[in-house]
């Protein structure tokens, strides 16, 4: 079977990568944008930063701000009715993973109406339109959005996420400005740096990798190694680097599919709207230590990109030992709770929560084959 890479048309990358954003919008011959972001990024004047560009050259447009963290069904839906009504003909989202993921799935309902119920997106749908133009605009380090063919919806009502995975949601251009990320608080930071880490390991070890993907996944793992604890404190090359090793890590992910610890973190954020960046950073170290003895030596390859010392010539069961505390050891040095607990999980939710992580898209790409039972118990490690 042939490995397929999809990515976005055109990708601006850099300090002040946004002010391409009107002329590539006029280029495009595009009319009106609809704008798709959240009240914080309209409160603290990021949003401005992008809606100035098209106030100084009249392109028109109208905001919708009501994308929530973990969006959820009726986000869609809303969001649908806002961009019908405004008439316009492509969409600008701006923000981390939540406005962008809701920007995917109102441009394929928009374009693809037949799929209105928003459900019958799970999974791999059949849709025949490509979305709605977006322009994606990232304002967090981490969830790579902009440049992936999957997004994430919240159930409410039955307390899940479901994964979709369109090659037609693709935004038709992204703008990764590390000027946007500046004022991304530190947890934040931390959160989203290790969710990109998660889908750069992830995407390594995952049963669909191949040459092209580990390429870009080993790359992403060396930028993010050596910029996520500077990004955290601040710094402003180490922010402007995560931007690039955190799209990067989407390159190659969207393509090849993820593993168990996004299958363990969907339903953390479900049941308990945890930050998927958090759920995941609680994670994977431990799950990296449920799958070391199933990725050959992949995990050799995760310590030379880390810069651990000897990783070249020690036995395979020490690097990947070695290679294990180096992401923990990572995990600590920013910041991320050790324990579910800390994040509010319940020991008596534990089975059903299990269940849905053993049913979610990601979790049959793992390494390593699972079971409810194995999960039950990495989740109780973590408590």
């Amino acid at each position: 079977m042939a490995n397929r890479m999809i990515l976005n048309e055109t990708s601006y990358h850099g300090k002040g990568a946004i002010e391409a954003i009107p002329t590539e919008f006029i280029a495009r011959g595009f009319k009106k944008a609809a704008v798709i972001t959240d009240k914080d990024l309209i409160q603290f004047g990021v949003a401005d930063k992008v809606t100035g560009l098209l106030d100084q050259v009249g392109i028109e447009y109208e905001v919708f701000d009501g994308i929530m963290p973990n969006p959820t069904i009726e986000n869609v839906q809303e969001g649908v009715t806002f961009v019908k009504n405004c008439g316009a003909d492509a969409i600008i989202a701006i923000g981390g993973g939540s406005p962008i993921d809701t920007a995917k799935a109102i441009g394929i309902i928009v374009a693809n109406p037949e799929f209105s119920d928003v459900v019958s997106l799970e999974g791999v749908a059949a849709t025949q339109n490509p979305s709605l133009p977006i322009l994606a605009v990232p304002t967090t380090s981490g969830t790579a959005a902009e440049v992936t063919i999957n997004y994430v919806i919240t159930d409410k009502e039955k307390q899940r996420k479901f994964v979709c995975v369109d090659v037609h949601d693709i935004p038709v251009a992204a703008f990764v400005d590390s000027d946007l990320m500046m004022g991304m608080p530190k947890a934040l930071c931390a959160a989203t740096g290790m969710d990109a880490m998660t889908h750069a390991i992830e995407g390594l070890i995952t049963k669909g990798a191949w040459e092209m993907s580990d390429m870009l996944h080993l790359k992403a793992i060396e930028i993010i190694g050596r910029s996520l604890r500077d990004s955290v404190a601040g710094d402003a090359k180490g922010r402007e680097e995560m931007a690039l090793g955190q799209y990067i890590a989407g390159m190659g992910f969207s393509n090849v599919g993820l593993g168990l610890v996004h299958g363990m973190a969907h339903p953390l954020s479900a049941w308990y709207n945890i930050p998927h960046g958090v759920a995941c950073a609680a994670l994977l170290p431990t799950v990296m230590t449920y799958n070391k003895d199933f990725t050959g030596e992949k995990y050799r390859e995760i310590a030379k990109a880390l810069g651990v010392a000897g990783a070249e010539t020690k036995t395979i069961e020490a690097i990947r030992e070695e290679a294990c505390g180096a992401i923990n050891q990572l995990s600590k040095d920013v910041g991320i709770p050790a324990t579910i607990s800390e994040l509010g999980v319940k020991a008596e939710d534990l089975p059903a929560i299990a269940e849905d992580a053993f049913r979610d898209v990601c979790t049959p790409g793992n390494p390593r084959d699972t079971t409810v039972e194995e999960i039950i118990a990495i989740y109780q490690s973590l408590m």
